[in-house]
């Protein structure tokens, strides 16, 4: 049972009228982010509560370098979805500073028609360092955009290269972006990202319509040997290959083939169980990545580990004591009762 306040929130996020819901979503997303322990036991009990009203919309992942257009595609995509009736929220992830911890979060700016539309709800989070391109908190976020009735999900990773692999198991869908001079990118992208892509996205394309057909060749063949090496099926299963596009984001040239793609995606991996299947996997995957955090954070904070750990990496760094049995010495104190 929620305490009346977080009914309330909880309420306000599944019923609300909308200036309400939006503010209600605001609130228990940056509650989800909080640190605090006290704050994290509201969440999960809010969380729980929600729960039975998320899993109707589609998740899509975005993601490709810095510069390759993403905020432009995502707002361009978001008003044609909401023109075919669809509301849409948009989790997008800034990278923090490694200096003073801070983000830009400047989403909102950059998505101007997308950001003030009723239809539409943004969300900019910093990474905060977490590593794979997304937030801590991104799937707890996207479980409150679906609980709010938004149909149509999309997070929007940092893009960083070849880390930007964690938004692929969050998304039912994952589409990377990439420019018409594809060679050194797709050198660095191939690996990592590019073999887990469902739909390559050449963006664009207007600028040099040569080049980026050459690029597109290129990704083809390149997903093709990355299909080949190995034996290693797609993770998206053998009913759907990787396709590859082109179109122009700034002229609006494009998006309406691009959903038509995304469409038959959702309705092959929707037939085959595929869809399903990858959730689950997915939820499996969320529980052991929270686990994973939790002991670290537990680690960090026992007593014990606290107390030797400066000098335990004193020696370390001194060359005195191996990482490796500095390691097992502080785990071993961790464990201890």
């Amino acid at each position: 049972m929620l305490p009346l306040g977080d009914q309330a929130l909880c309420d306000a996020v599944l019923t609300g009228d909308a200036a309400a819901q939006r503010r209600a979503m605001a609130k228990a997303i940056t509650l989800l982010e909080s640190t605090r322990a006290d704050h994290r036991a509201r969440a999960d009990a809010l969380l729980t509560a929600l729960l039975p009203h998320t899993g109707r919309s589609f998740r899509l992942g975005i993601s490709g370098v810095p510069g390759v257009g993403k905020s432009t595609f995502i707002e361009a995509l978001g008003l044609h979805l909401i023109g075919l009736g669809h509301k849409v929220a948009v989790l997008a992830v800034d990278p923090s500073s490694s200096v003073s911890g801070g983000s830009i979060l400047g989403d909102k700016t950059r998505m101007e028609q997308l950001s003030v539309h009723p239809s539409a709800y943004i969300r900019p989070s910093p990474s905060s360092g977490t590593l794979g391109g997304v937030a801590a908190k991104t799937r707890e976020a996207m479980l409150v955009c679906e609980a709010a009735g938004y149909d149509v999900v999309i997070v929007e990773t940092v893009g960083v290269g070849q880390s930007e692999t964690a938004v692929q198991s969050m998304t039912d869908m994952y589409t990377l972006l990439q420019l018409p001079n594809a060679g050194d990118d797709l050198q660095a992208l191939k690996k990592g990202v590019m073999e887990l892509a469902d739909l390559v996205v050449i963006n664009k394309a207007d600028i040099d319509p040569h080049a980026a057909t050459r690029a597109q060749a290129q990704i083809v063949s390149s997903l093709r040997l990355l299909g080949m090496h190995g034996g290693e099926p797609h993770p998206s299963g053998a009913s759907w290959q990787p396709q590859v596009m082109q179109l122009s984001a700034l002229k609006n040239d494009g998006v309406d083939r691009f959903w038509a793609q995304v469409s038959h995606f959702r309705h092959l991996q929707g037939a085959n169980g595929r869809l399903a299947t990858r959730r689950q996997q997915q939820s499996l995957a969320w529980m052991w990545d929270t686990i994973h955090a939790e002991l670290r954070l537990r680690f960090a904070h026992h007593p014990a580990v606290r107390a030797a750990l400066a000098d335990t990496t004193e020696q370390v760094r001194c060359g005195h004591l191996a990482a490796s049995t500095a390691a097992r010495h502080l785990l071993g104190l961790s464990s201890a009762a």
